[in-house]
């Protein structure tokens, strides 16, 4: 395998060179994990056994053990990413802090440019983004969340290799020689020459403090780099020099944008001091936050969970897989930094147990230890987000409302609203001579429609006048049911789909004629399941809307 590089070959079933410890189900779980995601994140369970190189028996208890975990969807003979597993990294990213602190600083000099901003940090010999801010427009970046690539055709890599000690480099050495063209990398397309300049431009960027991407990843595409120093957060492996002596480099901040709209000179001359400008107020920033506090959590009932479906699912859930995976989680915001015994307790394991799948995550380079300390590495990100990083709420929800449609033989859709009217952004139809028939893109009157005024009643200002006692009652039950007023004879009923912080963002309703039910068996036969689906659709938005804005559709 190449150094720190993703590799389409089969790994063997107990990882080469792993220690006794190593609990080979864990590392076969997330090669797994990596074949999905390396496939856009939907696999037949057939190719995954093809390019994992596992016995189809062993991918069949995988995938299982996955699924029951939340991590994985089986749609009839396919594997498919689901949203929850972006918990994994999501703990890393809680664990960094920069997100949190540095997301809206990047955000706001994106809109100040209009050009696309990106944070970076450093991943051995290549570079993982942690947040992107992109401009709408006709050619636009793809780059998405926990993409890795290669320090050689970034702007940020030559900065973070100003700190990369003789080790780092030997690495990088050794890959140049074994992948000439750098195709160990899916995220950007191979190069002859890819590597050609790379120490020199090195040595440029730990002169200025600064590094520039002329077309280096593909044609076209050019970027600015900035590095964001901070004594306490990030830093990156090396000689401990720190470059500038403010400081390991914690992230790199980019402006990106394309020849269309800029040459090498007009990066420098009229993006690199506004970029320098946002990035002392992101250093400022880490300088004036105090760390978190030590955050200790009570055992998550782990050991539980993992029993009750081990008795359950018998041979087919691989329990110590779900143990090892659950022991990324236990890090996070104020336990970026766990002992043995801090992890065994976050999770509910025995010392030996946790101590295993610490040594395993160690081995496959999902954790490092200093000392009596282990702390995620970004490596976790390659374990399913770049590809979920980049579904729509219409996506996340689709399962849902295919489930929700299926128990209740009626048809079921998610809808947002457009000022003052709703727009369908995703549907679950179902086979009746007689059902209410909208399609995608429909958009209708909102006060007219359930979906509408539960939107419309969580507005700080809702419409005045009559309406405001229908609104009024609809926030108080939570749900509306609008009764032959879009179109004689169509019963809907809608519940709220919330964000994170509560705000309503979309609605589901289930629409139906009237003669199929009465309005009370809607309430009572209708508004569980619906509610249900919700708060499924809303757990999912909640793990992927943690560090990213997920759009609508």
């Amino acid at each position: 395998m190449l150094p720190n590089a993703p590799s389409t070959a089969p790994v063997p079933d107990t990882g080469a060179g792993a220690p006794p410890e190593a609990v080979a189900p864990l590392m076969r779980g997330i090669t797994v994990l990596l074949r999905l995601t390396e496939a856009g994140g939907v696999s037949s369970l057939s190719g995954l056994e093809k390019a994992t190189g596992l016995a189809r028996s062993t991918v069949d208890r995988i995938t299982a053990t996955l699924a029951r975990r939340g991590y994985v969807r089986l749609d009839g003979r396919d594997a498919v990413l689901a949203p929850r597993l972006m918990e994994l990294g999501n703990a890393y990213l809680a664990a960094l802090r920069l997100p949190g602190l540095l997301d809206a600083h990047a955000d706001a000099l994106a809109d100040e440019l209009d050009e696309s901003v990106s944070l970076a940090v450093g991943d051995r010999d290549g570079t993982r983004f942690i947040h992107q801010a992109t401009r709408r427009r006709a050619m636009s970046l793809s780059f998405r969340i926990g993409d890795l690539l290669p320090a050689e055709r970034t702007a940020p890599g030559s900065l973070f290799a100003t700190e990369w000690g003789e080790p780092e480099w030997a690495r990088w050495r050794a890959r140049r020689e074994a992948d000439p063209e750098g195709r160990g990398f899916p995220s950007v397309p191979p190069r002859s020459g890819a590597y050609d300049g790379f120490e020199e431009r090195v040595a440029s960027a730990r002169a200025q403090g600064w590094a520039l991407d002329d077309q280096l990843i593909e044609p076209g595409l050019m970027a600015v780099s900035v590095p964001v120093r901070d004594a306490g957060v990030g830093g990156g492996g090396g000689d401990g020099s720190g470059g500038s002596g403010r400081g390991r480099i914690a992230c790199v901040a980019s402006v990106v944008s394309h020849t269309s709209r800029h040459t090498a000179e007009s990066l420098r001359e009229v993006l690199l001091p506004r970029l320098r400008a946002a990035v002392d107020v992101m250093e400022q920033v880490l300088r004036e936050t105090p760390p978190p506090s030590d955050e200790r959590v009570t055992p998550s009932g782990l050991a539980a969970w993992t029993g009750a479906s081990k008795q359950e699912l018998g041979r087919e859930f691989v329990e110590s897989l779900a143990r090892g995976l659950t022991v990324i989680t236990s890090f996070g915001e104020g336990r970026a930094e766990l002992t043995l015994s801090d992890a065994a307790q976050a999770t509910g394991l025995a010392r030996a147990t946790a101590r295993r799948a610490l040594i395993t995550l160690e081995h496959l380079g999902y954790v490092e230890s200093y000392g009596r300390v282990f702390r995620l590495t970004p490596r976790v990100l390659g374990l399913g987000f770049p590809p979920l990083s980049m579904l729509p709420l219409s996506e996340i929800a689709a399962p849902h409302l295919t489930a929700l449609s299926a128990r209740l033989h009626d048809s079921s859709s998610l809808a947002v609203l457009v000022g003052d009217e709703i727009q369908f952004i995703a549907r679950a139809a179902t086979a009746r001579i007689l059902s209410a028939n909208v399609t995608v893109g429909t958009r209708l009157p909102a006060y007219a429609t359930s979906p509408g005024r539960v939107m419309l009643a969580d507005l700080p200002s809702p419409p005045a006048g009559d309406r405001t006692t229908v609104l009024d009652r609809v926030r108080r039950d939570g749900y509306a049911l609008v009764d032959s007023e879009l179109e004689e004879g169509l019963r809907s009923m809608a519940v709220p789909v919330r964000e994170h912080g509560g705000r309503v963002v979309a609605a589901v309703n289930v629409a139906m004629h009237s003669s199929r039910r009465t309005a009370e068996e809607c309430v009572h036969e209708v508004l569980p399941e619906l509610r249900e689906a919700v708060t499924r659709i809303e757990a999912d938005l909640h793990v992927a809307g943690r560090f990213r804005k997920v759009p609508a559709g």
